[in-house]
């Protein structure tokens, strides 16, 4: 089997760091999201990319009259208040020309109308499966929302990313009763795993960054697994940290590492899963594009070397669980790619900053 090369992206703008952030602090980097996403979707385009962008579903209106038409009315009760984005929508403004930071229908049409792109869910309101206050009932609540927001535009989300990367292995039922198929997990590694906010400690977060530029947790390569429930696990294998976080000094060595594992997948025939954010990429945008162009390279390289191919997370699903002839009722393959009729000019809305 050839080896795979896939990227996930945790498409939220400010409902993603709205507990960490503020407006006036980040407020460019989700601007700048805006531009960066049309043209990492050319990129991805040239270089034949099969991407699944984990969308929260708050993100696909046009107008909070909208949004307020399809909130769940079962919410966690998070003990730290500050995590729900709930108290937040009041405050938000009344469309997307006019609040940029919190809707995103134009750019959730921009994806779909592109080859290859795949429209998950990062849940609904970018909710916490490992957070005191919260339930499985408020969890099951929010990815009813989730999938009701998305039919409305004809999408139906088969793959999902845990916000802040908190799975929850007794949740995954709960995700198959709406038809999610893919989930990208966590490896096997102390350092790699997620226990939430009470868990991230300083030397956790050391040693992540290190891992940035040293080999601390391998290859990364990984290999899909599917549960009893149907539900395929495409485990993470590096955050691309963008340019605005690494040094002149030791960029090199974060691509090195990336290009490493990527080799190594694709030598052994096993996935190297590539994440991040688009609003990572809202600042320093060329240099990001730059970085982002020298791993497509790669790709290709690595293509014609070993017959590497790029799936999103939807198409891994339906391959892994096809092979094991007995998936469950209602699994189907990814739909075919839509071809992209839109150019960047078209889909950038004019916005008025709130």
């Amino acid at each position: 089997m050839p080896g795979i090369f896939t990227i996930s992206l945790d498409f939220e703008l400010f409902w993603g760091v709205h507990d960490k952030r503020s407006l006036k602090g980040y407020g460019r980097n989700i601007l700048g999201a805006r531009d960066a996403i049309p043209r990492m979707l050319d990129e991805f385009e040239r270089y034949g990319i099969h991407c699944t962008w984990a969308t929260v579903g708050l993100l696909f209106f046009d107008t909070k009259e909208e949004l307020l038409e399809y909130l769940p009315a079962q919410r966690p009760q998070y003990a730290n208040q500050a995590l729900s984005p709930y108290p937040r929508i009041g405050r938000i403004g009344p469309n997307e020309r006019q609040d940029p930071y919190h809707f995103g229908l134009s750019l959730v049409r921009r994806i779909r109308g592109c080859p290859h792109q795949e429209i998950g869910t990062h849940t609904f309101s970018h909710y916490y499966c490992l957070e005191d206050g919260q339930t499985a009932e408020t969890f099951r609540a929010d990815l009813e929302a989730a999938q009701r927001a998305a039919a409305r535009l004809g999408i139906a989300l088969r793959s999902l990313v845990f916000p802040r990367n908190q799975l929850r292995a007794d949740y995954l039922g709960i995700c198959r009763e709406f038809g999610i198929e893919a989930v990208r997990g966590n490896q096997a590694r102390w350092l790699l795993s997620s226990e939430g906010e009470a868990g991230e400690t300083l030397i956790k977060r050391i040693g992540r960054r290190l891992d940035h530029y040293v080999p601390l947790t391998g290859h990364n390569a990984v290999t899909p697994e599917a549960d009893s429930h149907g539900i395929v696990n495409v485990p993470s294998s590096r955050f691309l940290l963008p340019a605005s976080a690494r040094s002149r000094m030791f960029g090199h060595l974060c691509h090195r590492r990336i290009a490493a594992g990527m080799t190594h997948a694709a030598a052994t025939g096993q996935i190297f899963h590539l994440w991040w954010h688009p609003h990572n990429f809202g600042i320093y945008r060329s240099e990001n594009i730059a970085l982002l162009r020298q791993i497509l390279e790669h790709y290709r390289a690595l293509a014609d070397q070993y017959g590497m191919v790029s799936r999103n997370m939807g198409e891994i699903a339906a391959s892994v669980l096809g092979g094991l002839g007995h998936a469950p009722e209602g699994v189907r393959p990814a739909p075919a790619p839509r071809p992209c009729k839109e150019t960047r000019q078209a889909a950038r809305v004019s916005v008025v900053a709130t």
